[in-house]
């Protein structure tokens, strides 16, 4: 949820002032979601059939810091694009 939340403040900062955002919106964070959705899945997957999870949960764990660290500098910096 973290890492959807980041990626999700970050495609909408960058279509602020666009008229038609949403399937901008889209087009930007689908790609970048789609490992953090396929992680997940494989995680709860493995969990369900009694694997060790801990891989895929290492991997998200890693991407959640990396957003948590770089997102807000990258929204900060597309809302200082789009007031301009």
């Amino acid at each position: 949820t973290g890492i959807l939340s980041a990626l999700g403040a970050i495609g909408a900062a960058l279509t602020l002032g666009l008229r038609r955002g949403s399937m901008l919106l889209s087009l930007l964070v689908l790609p970048l979601a789609m490992p953090a959705l396929i992680f997940g899945a494989r995680a709860i997957d493995m969990a369900i059939h009694g694997e060790a999870a801990g891989g895929p949960l290492l991997l998200l764990a890693s991407m959640l810091v990396l957003t948590v660290t770089l997102a807000p500098l990258a929204t900060a910096a597309a809302l200082r694009i789009s007031a301009e």
